[in-house]
């Protein structure tokens, strides 16, 4: 033992020591009613989580990235999200990436091991060219995983913006990074299993994180999905209706402004409610940095 005290995601709660003598009903319900504990302890981040996306926007306003680092469960699920924001958001390939330790393998198969080694969470992020512009985002339920610190290390060696998301205060990666995001969701279910509470913690967290940012650089017009990147029959029907609600136009003039926009909602919405061809209204939009509201604006 090297003295420190246990972390709170390695408690063992006493109320729970019968689990194996509960029934199947019994189980379903406790575990509901700790699930429903984490958006409260979510939300009492939320000053901080603010703080930090702030920070992430002004990165990537000046072309950064995020790129998300984590290991086994918090590792997977930045994959996740990272891999959500391209169709959703329309965000050009590797703007926002995760890395995992372990590498690929580590998302199908776990690779425990791979959290303790600290210089391959460096070389990793060596290895993508983390620079000065870039926000990390690392994940350690207990904030102690060796993997994330070096990558975090790295990260600051690079002049990268860091923010680190943990399960419990006073943790070596919080005293490492620029901002830190506690959300602490107490003792799990079964002792030491972050996959549960501190997973679904750190799953808000990253939804907050990727959806907030890109609210704030302009992917969305009002609460419509205007940026995504209509690559089947689900998004193109989507950018439709998107292109529909924000302009009340019928559906002839909505299949028209988007054929002629080459599919683009962005710039249909302009067209349609701007008066412009498809061509004057990628140019405005352009001018506006891409952000619709500021397009229409500036007429």
């Amino acid at each position: 033992m090297d003295g420190r005290a246990e972390p709170v995601t390695e408690v063992v709660a006493e109320a729970h020591g019968d689990l194996d003598l509960r029934s199947t009903q019994e189980l379903v319900e406790l575990i509901n009613e700790e699930d429903a504990t984490v958006p409260a302890a979510v939300r009492a981040a939320a000053f901080s989580l603010a703080a930090a996306i702030d920070a992430i926007v002004e990165r990537l306003e000046r072309g950064g990235r995020l790129i998300y680092v984590g290991a086994g469960s918090s590792g997977r699920l930045a994959l996740v999200d990272a891999a959500e924001c391209g169709p959703t958001f329309g965000v050009p390939p590797g703007q926002v990436l995760a890395v995992i330790a372990g590498g690929p393998d580590a998302v199908a198969v776990a690779q425990e091991a791979a959290e303790d080694d600290n210089a391959a969470g460096s070389a990793d992020l060596t290895a993508v060219d983390v620079g000065a512009d870039d926000a990390v985002v690392a994940l350690s339920a207990s904030g102690g995983t060796p993997y994330v610190l070096g990558a975090v290390s790295a990260a600051r060696a690079a002049g990268a913006l860091t923010v680190g998301v943990v399960c419990a205060r006073g943790s070596d990666l919080g005293r490492l990074v620029d901002r830190e995001v506690v959300a602490v969701v107490g003792p799990e279910v079964i002792a030491g299993s972050t996959r549960m509470k501190a997973g679904t913690a750190q799953k808000l967290i990253l939804n907050t994180i990727s959806t907030v940012s890109m609210v704030q650089l302009g992917k969305t017009f009002g609460n419509l999905m205007v940026d995504l990147v209509a690559s089947n029959a689900k998004l193109r029907a989507r950018a439709r209706r998107a292109v529909g609600l924000a302009t009340k136009a019928s559906e002839e003039q909505v299949e028209t402004a988007l054929a002629a926009a080459d599919g683009d909602a962005k710039v249909a919405i302009v067209s349609l409610l701007s008066g412009l061809d498809a061509e004057g209204a990628r140019s405005r939009l352009q001018a506006a940095g891409g952000v619709v509201r500021r397009s229409l604006d500036e007429r």
